[in-house]
């Protein structure tokens, strides 16, 4: 313990009984922990914000009495400093409650004005976000104008290097080793020479170094023994790092390569004008389409090769789905924050705008990102799902549809028209209300049968213990799969279809299975790979499932799976079946194949 005194004032900085030794009557001055004194109670209603000091008491001049009491009291909150005394605890005590009841008083009134300041402003912020949101739905049409809806294909192309090192960290195992004992030579008096004890004492001490040193070489021995088992599996640890580095590098890669070589086909597709093409790419375009997180988008996509049209079914939102606060203002009364909505003509104006907008851009966007000149017109259907107040039920209703070829629309200026009007003087099709969500007969329906279905080929018949599906056409091993699902689903009722080749948005195959519990549709993915399937093929999948609304997805290869993608699919509506879960389904239906990775690379490459 420390005691300072300056003139006749000391000051404890510790507990009490290290002065009982100094001063008489050390009972009755007894510190607690902190520094405050045994008697005197600190109350607060915002202690945290409270900070008390050591209990300083000025002596008398002659060191016998306790004149008076001090102690230091700070608000961290408030930014305020207040020194007590008092020649006696209780007076103390009492000015203390005085101050701390008068302190509390204050940071009531600081945390009601700042609570209010802080309402106040999260009123403004929510009240202008409203008001941004409404801005940026009344502009959605201009917003596109001002970019270009071309899809970049160089952004779609993956280049990304394998992000891995492929240097090994654990260093290399080093032998440690231990100096071989120095011989000791033996100290030989003069009376040892003289009584002949010299030749003795040479004797002993090289005896005793002999077994020294045969001590020593038995633990260099096993020192080295250890040293060249670590040195092998050192060895073995890295080559099959490397090795694994190298697969998982060479899997990237193939990932990489696969990935282009779509795009690349898709864009050959849309030089040729295929039908399959066509869709995807306008899919690209709409998907790309920024509505500030204001608008979902989901739609489906057809195209009719034959007169160039390209049909679009729009989900618009309903008009409960778009900002219906017109301001938010703080009440002191409650401290609640109570928003005033958009007057019921402002609301109706606000949905009826964004609609016509929205039909009005997905058309500009499609058809100014067509650089190939596939789309001569466009179809656009506007459908809305929304409770019926009537019966309670949920309607899903066409409210506005509209067919246009290019040409008309590019005489249009959008930067200058009113949507609904140029909307109209397109021939669109609406109720005289979009508001009241009126269904109207679309000009031209979707057709509703998948046309990436097309006819399966027998391919497992051919199979024998000399094929090697690993190695075989990636067409055919598309077909394989699909029959040997069928053969699956069969049992139970399902079907499968397989898609047409490439331009297929990730799908090889699809199942229908109708059991009512585990059943529904089924994304197949088939990877006819020689190297790891790496994580990103696995996301591609997930991603389809959730794209064709599927309750499953299994993606099939003639290789394995990396760590990675096992993690990614766990917890997921997904299924991973490896070469050898092939095999087995293979045989399982009385097939016989068999899958040689090195003999697939070889050949492949």
């Amino acid at each position: 313990m420390r005691i300072s005194q300056e003139g006749a004032t000391w000051t404890l900085n510790s507990e009490w009984r290290d002065l009982k030794n100094r001063f008489d009557r050390a009972s009755e001055y007894q510190l607690i922990e902190g520094g405050i004194m045994a008697g005197i109670t600190v109350e607060s209603r915002y202690l945290s914000d409270i900070s008390v000091g050591d209990l300083n008491v000025k002596w008398s001049a002659r060191g016998d009495r306790i004149l008076r009491y001090y102690i230091d009291f700070r608000h961290r909150t408030l930014n305020l400093h207040r020194e007590l005394g008092a020649p006696d605890l209780s007076i103390l005590q009492e000015k203390a409650n005085a101050l701390l009841a008068s302190w509390d008083e204050k940071t009531d009134k600081h945390n009601v004005k700042t609570m209010f300041a802080d309402g106040k402003a999260e009123a403004e912020r929510l009240t202008v976000q409203a008001e941004l949101e409404r801005d940026q739905l009344s502009n959605i049409l201009s917003h596109t104008l001002g970019i270009d809806d071309t899809v970049d294909w160089d952004e779609l192309r993956r280049n990304d290097a394998f992000g891995r090192s492929d240097k090994f960290d654990r260093p290399r195992p080093q032998l440690e080793r231990e100096n071989a004992p120095a011989y000791e030579e033996p100290k030989i008096t003069f009376w040892d020479t003289l009584f002949g004890k010299k030749a003795s004492l040479i004797q002993q001490a090289e005896e005793t170094h002999a077994v020294r040193m045969e001590e020593w070489q038995r633990r260099e021995a096993a020192r080295k023994d250890a040293h060249d088992k670590s040195i092998v599996a050192y060895e073995m640890e890295r080559s099959a790092f490397l090795a694994k580095h190298a697969e998982d590098k060479a899997a990237h890669e193939e990932e990489v390569a696969e990935h282009n070589r779509a795009i690349e086909e898709l864009i050959g597709s849309l030089r040729e004008g295929h039908e399959e093409a066509v869709m995807e790419h306008a899919s690209l375009v709409l998907e790309a389409s920024n509505y500030h997180g204001l608008i979902e988008k989901e739609f489906v996509l057809d195209y009719r090769s034959q007169d160039k049209t390209l049909l679009v079914e729009y989900e618009m939102p309903n008009p409960d789905d778009l900002p219906t606060v017109k301001s938010v203002r703080f009440v002191r009364a409650t401290g609640e924050l109570k928003e005033t909505p958009l007057a019921a003509r402002a609301k109706k104006d606000l949905f009826e705008g964004t609609i016509y907008q929205i039909a009005l851009r997905s058309i500009h966007e499609v058809l100014e990102a067509d650089d190939f000149q596939n789309i001569e017109n466009v179809a656009f259907n506007g459908f809305v799902t929304a409770i019926n107040p009537a019966n309670g039920l949920s309607n899903r209703n066409c409210i506005l549809s509209v067919l246009c070829s290019r040409a008309e629309f590019e005489k249009i200026d959008l930067a200058r028209v009113e949507p609904k009007a140029c909307f109209k003087a397109l021939s669109g099709v609406s109720a005289a209300s979009l508001a009241a969500l009126a269904p109207i007969p679309p000009i031209i329906t979707i057709d509703k049968c998948d046309r990436r279905f097309v006819d399966g080929r027998e391919i497992a018949d051919t199979l024998d213990a000399s094929v090697n599906l690993a190695a075989m056409d990636w067409e055919d091993f598309e077909h394989l799969i699909r029959e040997l699902f069928e053969k699956e689903f069969n049992s139970r009722g399902g079907e499968v279809k397989v898609t047409q080749s490439s331009r297929d948005e990730g799908v090889d195959a699809i199942a229908f299975d109708p059991d009512p519990i585990s059943g529904g549709k089924i994304v197949i993915q088939a990877k006819r790979y020689t190297r790891t399937v790496g994580v990103a093929a696995v996301r591609d999948l997930y991603g389809t499932v959730m794209n064709e609304g599927a309750t499953k997805g299994i993606l099939v290869t003639t290789s394995d799976f990396g760590p990675e993608a096992h993690k990614f699919a766990t917890a997921k509506p997904l299924s991973l079946l490896n070469g050898a879960n092939l095999l087995h389904l293979l045989r399982k239906h009385s097939y016989d194949a068999r899958i040689d990775l090195a003999e697939a690379r070889e050949a492949l490459d």
